[in-house]
């Protein structure tokens, strides 16, 4: 169940600058209303204008070589002699990854992946948690939850954030705590515990309430495409995932495996879905159409746990970062473009298999499985998320102990 509120000022016009003037519009009020939300819904100021602008051109240096760099997070020389160096509570990437946000128990930072370096931060002078920060590509608008020990907003709610006035300008209210949040260009997504709430993003209206299976780590994907909505989450059996699509008014589910799911990704188009379970061994890729499986790849043998999926923009990578220390990096049979194609035989010389795999007939499926065609080893012992950099065959890894790999 959710309240919805805003703020007195007006929804203001999202830019790439981070420090321009503010330029709100006027105002027009409408009324929000949805049979989950409390009898007690608070007037709501319609938002004269949604997130429309492109992402800014974004030009990119590679580095001669691959260092890696420190984020300046945990640095004591940026703290006074009164108050601890920042923790970090929480990272990831903006929609197209080129800039990640990092949440802090003093506030939270936005960076440019390549070149490195810092856009701008924000931090608060009383408590300052914020464990969950959601970017809407460049803009000024971005989605604050509180988080760690002492947080800067409730953990029950969604805090809509104007950086053009340096302040909160409208809030979602739940009654469980919030386990992340998705932005679109016209949409927001909020994932609870066992409940996901899709909004209008031009006057915060209600449009679809899904139940889920218990999803602690708030799994949800969010398909980035003009014109097409597709919205992936787990279902109500373990290792089942749900695929809305929302322009064809269709609901697929897909028994992607036999444990609990892990993680999972998407396309920037929504056609092609990965996902992995809580044994970490396998990665499967389907079709979010039909929900056909297209291909399956191997991380490895042991047991791992996968923390994060990416593809790259083409689709013809894909990258998986597990707590085993590694990022693997497998060729994929069918670009996205071309989900429905027939997916290339495993014979295929490109796709690298077990020199058994011949006698597959034979032997158990694992010397028949698919393999990464690189890896990159990481420091173990900290989690990883991993994405596709805008320079062609390039890789940027995040770490939670404040790594920026390249």
């Amino acid at each position: 169940m959710a309240t919805l509120s805003a703020y007195s000022s007006p929804w203001p016009e999202p830019t790439p600058d981070p420090n321009p003037n503010p330029n709100p519009n006027s105002n027009t009020s409408c009324g929000v209303s949805s049979e989950d939300q409390t009898d007690q819904l608070q007037s709501l100021e319609s938002f004269s204008s949604m997130p429309q602008d492109e992402p800014d051109s974004f030009s990119p240096s590679i580095p001669e070589s691959n260092p890696n760099y420190q984020m300046p997070l945990p640095s004591p020389a940026e703290s006074t002699s009164s108050s601890p160096p920042p923790t970090l509570l929480h990272i990831s990437f903006n929609q197209d990854h080129g800039c990640f946000a990092a949440g802090t128990d003093h506030g939270f930072r936005i960076y440019n992946c390549d070149p490195f370096r810092e856009i701008f931060r924000r931090d608060f002078e009383r408590g300052g948690g914020i464990g969950v920060v959601e970017m809407l590509f460049r803009c000024n608008i971005l989605a604050l939850v509180g988080g760690g020990p002492d947080p800067q907003y409730p953990l029950n709610k969604v805090m809509i954030w104007d950086d053009h006035q340096s302040r909160c300008i409208g809030e979602l209210s739940f009654r469980s705590e919030v386990r992340s949040v998705k932005l679109r260009r016209d949409r927001i997504i909020v994932v609870l515990e066992q409940k996901i709430f899709v909004y209008n993003f031009a006057d915060l209206k209600l449009l679809h309430q899904i139940e889920t299976i218990a999803n602690p780590k708030g799994l949800c994907a969010v398909s980035q495409g003009v014109g097409s909505l597709v919205l992936v989450c787990p279902g109500l059996q373990k290792g089942q995932v749900r695929v809305e699509h929302y322009a064809s008014k269709r609901t697929k589910f897909i028994m992607a495996h036999d444990s609990r799911i892990a993680c999972f990704a998407l396309t920037q188009d929504g056609q092609l879905l990965a996902t992995s379970s809580t044994k970490g061994t396998l990665v499967r890729i389907f079709n979010t159409l039909d929900g056909t499986l297209l291909q399956e790849v191997r991380r490895g043998a042991d047991r791992a746990e996968i923390y994060s999926l990416a593809f790259s923009s083409n689709a013809q990578w894909l990258a998986v970062s597990s707590d085993k220390g590694t990022v693997h990096v497998f060729n994929l049979k069918v670009n996205s473009g071309s989900a429905r194609s027939e997916p290339r035989s495993t014979s295929d010389p490109t796709l690298p298999t077990s020199s058994l795999s011949f006698i597959k007939g034979v032997l158990p499926k694992y010397f028949s499985s698919e393999w990464s065609v690189a890896q990159f080893r990481l420091v173990e012992g900290s989690p990883y998320i991993v994405a596709f950099g805008h320079q062609k065959n390039t890789v940027v890894i995040l770490g939670m102990d404040g790594s920026l790999t390249l």
